[in-house]
């Protein structure tokens, strides 16, 4: 069967209660309580999105991410009681696309779900016209810098120097907000509202997306020359 999300999370009654809360709204939503039970769920089900405890009875959320990641490519936003900076930046930098903090409100983590699952939509449309045979424009520009740094939506990619280079989803989503309003200031809260779809994010979670950018699109990222900070304000992306 095919589920718009699924649950991952020994706390079985909050997860049931999220999970009937999903339900309510058309999001289509199973749940399980150990990484085993993931496992075998993933063999014999699709899902668009995963909602992840850290803590699971029979192992580490973490490890379930890389496991996943390494089939699958689909959001994952991790849900755990845990509140270190520490596990928020672990969680992102192992593939996690969100940090949620228990206790959660519902109707919060449902908006969070649904601007994933929108992008999930999206990228299955350009897809689906990709594979028909339908062209796909690249989001680019006639200026010279387009020589330099190309994105292809239908890939999810970008194209530096030449040389085409994977993005995860929110990569590419946060690559393309800076693309778009390249050579000016984005401020986070323009990154936040425009790539997450929502302004209360902590600086951690952008502050990994953008590190890992840089690691595959800059020469040196510790020394940026495209992608750099403006203290106190946000980023700039410098194409010239």
């Amino acid at each position: 069967m095919h589920y718009r999300c699924l649950i991952v999370d020994d706390e079985t009654d909050l997860a049931k209660m999220t999970a009937e809360y999903f339900q309510m709204f058309d999001v289509s939503t199973a749940y399980v309580g150990s990484s085993e039970e993931c496992y075998s769920f993933l063999e014999d089900n699709t899902v668009d999105l995963m909602l992840l405890d850290i803590n699971l009875g029979d192992g580490s959320g973490f490890e379930v991410c890389r496991k996943v990641r390494e089939k699958y490519n689909l959001p994952i936003l991790f849900i755990s009681a845990r509140q270190s900076d520490d596990d928020v930046l672990v969680a992102l930098s192992i593939g996690g696309d969100d940090y949620i903090k228990k206790p959660y409100s519902l109707s919060v983590l449902l908006a969070k779900v649904r601007v994933n699952l929108k992008k999930v939509e999206e990228l299955n449309a350009l897809k689906e016209k990709t594979e028909s045979g339908k062209t796909v424009a690249a989001v680019k520009d006639d200026s010279e810098d387009s020589d330099l740094l190309r994105l292809d939506e239908a890939t999810m990619s970008a194209v530096l120097k030449g040389e085409r280079i994977s993005l995860k989803a929110k990569e590419f989503s946060l690559l393309r907000c800076l693309y778009e309003h390249k050579n000016t200031i984005v401020s986070k809260e323009t990154l936040f509202d425009e790539v997450w779809g929502d302004s209360f994010y902590s600086d951690a979670t952008l502050n990994v997306h953008i590190r890992k950018l840089r690691e595959k699109l800059e020469d040196n990222p510790n020394d940026p020359e495209m992608i750099k900070t403006i203290w106190g304000t946000g980023y700039i992306l410098e194409l010239c």
